[in-house]
């Protein structure tokens, strides 16, 4: 289930759009939806360029095909006399493809925005309206600077298309995020020839300590599932087991793994989600941006595992944190 919607919803609006939005639970039309439906999404109401719609919220308790997601949000768009939209955290492209071909209205918050009912297209838009946000960065930018201070030679410039296209970044996607992070003064950058190459501005250690008030836990959602499901064994450990492996802490109860979250879409549709933790169940952390794996370590690079941290004030923590730090190598 998409975590806080209303506030990405409302602000992914708002930045490509310029539009502010209120959103409400559709209360009135909740008794007219099948148990089918109720199952699957959360309903929320919303005003759109003086159009009224429904939200329908993936509530990520079923993997849905964009041929029934067509017929699913048809039939609440029926029931509900509104425009539909199909609203979730996360999509793969082939998804989009098939829903813009049925032509299901979706918004994918921070991400993507097909509304051809009101005759709008992300691909119409973003280029124009989308601005970053000066307060933090994006999880591309983000990733991007934890790969430039991971690196083995931090002094060596750096050509970073190449690596982030490995983990399904777009050139426009990295183009942004090399903007963002020279605007916030953490690189420099050189072009040689068509290749435009990153610097870090300054030592490692003092460009992270800059970056602190922009960067933000990637930590998106909590899951649980059964440990012997397949392919959990095969994720990063994460949070306090990762913590635990890297220091004296004790290892948590419930062993703790991370997975990004398009990758989680995928994973879902092989494993049940449990309602509630219980003996035997793994934490499954849903990152905003791919978990890197440091050297041979099975645990997520110790950057992220810091920033995972980052509004904890249990001393325990803090103590094994000092630890993580004084094994960084600069």
């Amino acid at each position: 289930m998409l975590s806080n919607v209303k506030t990405p919803f409302q602000a992914y609006i708002s930045d490509v759009l310029g539009l502010a939005v209120e959103v409400k639970p559709a209360v009135a039309h909740l008794n007219a939806f099948p148990y089918f439906l109720r199952e699957v999404f959360t309903f929320e109401q919303a005003e759109l360029c003086g159009q009224e719609i429904l939200l329908l919220i993936d509530k990520g308790t079923k993997s849905l095909t964009a041929s029934e997601l067509s017929q699913w949000v048809a039939k609440a768009r029926q029931l509900a006399g509104l425009p539909s939209v199909y609203v979730t955290e996360s999509m793969a492209s082939h998804q989009r493809r098939r829903l813009i071909e049925h032509k299901v209205p979706f918004v994918v918050p921070g991400n993507q925005l097909y509304l051809p009912d009101l005759g709008l297209d992300l691909r119409e838009y973003f280029k124009q309206k989308a601005t970053p946000d000066p307060d933090s960065l994006s999880p591309s930018a983000q990733l991007m600077l934890l790969h430039a201070l991971l690196r083995k030679d931090t002094t060596e410039p750096w050509h970073p298309v190449d690596e982030l296209k490995l983990l399904g970044y777009t050139s426009m996607t990295v183009s942004r995020a090399v903007r963002d992070l020279a605007a916030a003064r953490l690189v420099t950058t050189q072009k040689r020839g068509r290749v435009v190459e990153l610097m870090l501005s300054d030592a490692p250690a003092v460009v992270w300590e800059r970056a602190q008030p922009l960067l933000k836990s990637p930590v998106q959602r909590l899951v649980w599932v059964n440990e012997a499901e397949e392919g959990i064994d095969k994720l990063p450990l994460a949070g306090g087991s990762a913590l635990a492996s890297l220091s004296m802490l004790n290892p948590p109860r419930n062993e703790v793994r991370a997975v990004y979250r398009a990758d989680w879409s995928e994973l879902r549709k092989r494993v049940d989600a449990l309602p509630a933790p219980e003996k035997g169940a793994v934490a499954i952390q849903v990152w905003n941006y791919p978990p890197l794996h440091q050297g041979v370590s099975q645990s997520v690079d110790h950057l992220s595992l810091m920033l995972s941290f980052k509004d904890e004030r249990d001393d325990r923590i803090q103590m094994a944190l000092d630890e993580v730090r004084e094994s960084l190598p600069w």
